[in-house]
């Protein structure tokens, strides 16, 4: 355990994080799980419900720094070229 006042701080924040991020992390893989899901289904008012919400959750994590910006972009992108490729 650290003995500096400054270092015990940085334990705790970096664990706050690490908790936020591994939250958010999950919520983005569960919105992505249910576009596709909707895609298997072939409901397509579903799907583009799901990817609306699915892009707003990817986004918010990204201006978090939880992803960087290139991975989430492919992300969107694979997303709506998928759900796009059932109309």
């Amino acid at each position: 355990m650290a003995n500096i006042k400054s270092a015990k701080k940085r334990i705790l924040v970096s664990a706050t994080r690490a908790e936020r991020n591994k939250a958010l992390k999950s919520a983005c893989k569960t919105a992505i799980k249910k576009v596709y899901a909707a895609i298997d289904a072939k409901d397509q008012a579903a799907a583009k419900e799901a990817l609306t919400e699915a892009t707003s959750l990817l986004s918010k994590a990204e201006s978090k720094g939880v992803f960087h910006k290139n991975t989430i972009a492919r992300k969107i992108s694979r997303l709506s070229v998928a759900v796009n490729k059932m109309a």
